[in-house]
């Protein structure tokens, strides 16, 4: 069984062999290329010790020294080589208490999370798999290394792993991982808020966000917050998730649709996302279920309200999640709003004719009235956008002046 090594990668594992150190590719990149999938990193293992590594090697970073690991860097690429380790206790439920390096790389491969992730690889030893990975591939399984409890005992977050990597990959939960996970769930509350909403992220993201459901099947939703249980009881037709495209605030307003805006920030905040998202997420609870009329001045109304991107990915969400008696008008919305910008009809107040500079020059005094001018006059385009010129706005700026007079 044959890999495509990186170039670079090889010549870190031969320079390592050179100098009388065994080296391997390791982990996720032997997993994805065994499923022909392109891994995304190139982690090596090897028996050197990290001070050894420094010295064969004329560039290198000290990413995470204490835990034997130094990224190379060859060809302005970064490869994170980490020496053989056994883990010492595990007294947090997420971090060993002490690392101690090893020889041996069947050693090291032990304290891995699943077997599809505890093979390596060279081009001189070919494919080590000493816990079925290979096997589990094939059948489409995701198993702990050893002992499924105490995998899950050392780091609670390998059960969110464990959900993750079977939605990203689409495999099943072997029994008895499946049924540690219902066992240690409460170790949960351990683990960051950051690391869960990582892993929750790429659950939602993948090509089965559906699998959601199995968070809450297996007891883990109270242990990450009560809010976020509760919204788990109102998960309907989650594989609908997956029709939704790969945007992560369109993936986290599909699972949270159904909470009140206020509530979803809340779920938003806890597990600490980024505030674009929650913005972009609350604004679509919040607007989804409000049928647009088909009609170009209320389009006008509800575009100018969003950005270009979000008002798209508000249609987007309701043709996934809306009735189908809404559909034949969604239908007229989307081809009405290609129309508005295709005509580069006003809809952001920054395009209107007349600026507050050019009221202020004509005498006005900024303040509350003249706010209350241009909002009007703004109304006014997005209702007639004819009437975008500035001839027209001035003199209608210079009536409604008069009348507040």
């Amino acid at each position: 069984m044959t890999i495509q090594v990186p170039e670079a990668a090889k010549r870190i594992i031969e320079q390592l062999n050179t100098n009388g150190f065994e080296a391997y590719v390791v982990g996720g990149c032997v997993r994805d290329s065994l499923l022909g999938r392109t891994p995304e990193d190139w982690d090596i293992t090897t028996s050197a010790k990290p001070e050894q590594v420094k010295g064969i090697f004329k560039r290198t970073v000290d990413t995470g020294i204490q835990h034997g690991t130094v990224t190379v860097l060859i060809d302005h690429e970064g490869y994170e080589v980490t020496t053989y380790r056994v883990d010492g206790e595990y007294e947090d439920g997420r971090h060993p208490k002490s690392v101690e390096f090893t020889g041996s790389l069947l050693e090291d491969l032990k304290r891995r999370d699943f077997t599809i992730n505890a093979m390596a690889y060279s081009d001189r030893e070919g494919l080590v798999d000493a816990f079925d990975g290979v096997k589990d591939l094939e059948g489409r399984t995701i198993r702990c290394v050893g002992n499924a409890v105490d995998r899950f005992t050392e780091d609670a977050l390998r059960i969110l792993r464990a959900i993750r990597f079977s939605a990203q990959l689409g495999f099943d939960l072997e029994e008895e991982t499946r049924a540690a996970i219902a066992v240690i769930a409460p170790n949960m509350a351990k683990v960051s808020k950051e690391r869960i909403q990582v892993e929750l992220t790429k659950l939602l993201l993948s090509d089965n966000p559906g699998k959601l459901k199995c968070v809450y099947e297996n007891g883990i939703g109270p242990y990450i917050s009560d809010h976020f249980e509760h919204a788990g009881r109102r998960l309907l037709e989650a594989e609908k998730l997956a029709w939704l495209p790969l945007k992560k605030h369109l993936r986290w307003s599909g699972f949270l649709r159904l909470e009140e805006p206020q509530d979803a920030v809340r779920i938003l905040k806890e597990l600490k996302l980024d505030n674009e998202t929650i913005h972009q997420t609350k604004t679509l609870v919040s607007l989804w279920k409000t049928e647009i009329p088909a009609d170009k001045a209320a389009i006008r109304q509800v575009m100018s309200g969003l950005s270009p991107e979000l008002f798209q990915d508000l249609l987007c969400f309701q043709k996934v999640f809306c009735p189908e008696t809404y559909k034949a008008q969604l239908n007229m919305v989307e081809q009405y709003s290609g129309e508005i910008l295709s005509a580069g009809d006003c809809i952001r107040l920054k395009d209107m004719a007349v600026t507050g500079r050019e009221l202020m020059d004509a005498g006005m005094k900024p303040g509350p009235e003249m706010g209350a001018v241009l909002d009007h006059l703004f109304q006014l385009v997005l209702t007639q956008p004819e009437c975008n010129n500035r001839e027209y706005l001035m003199k209608s700026a210079e009536h409604l002046l008069k009348e507040q007079a």
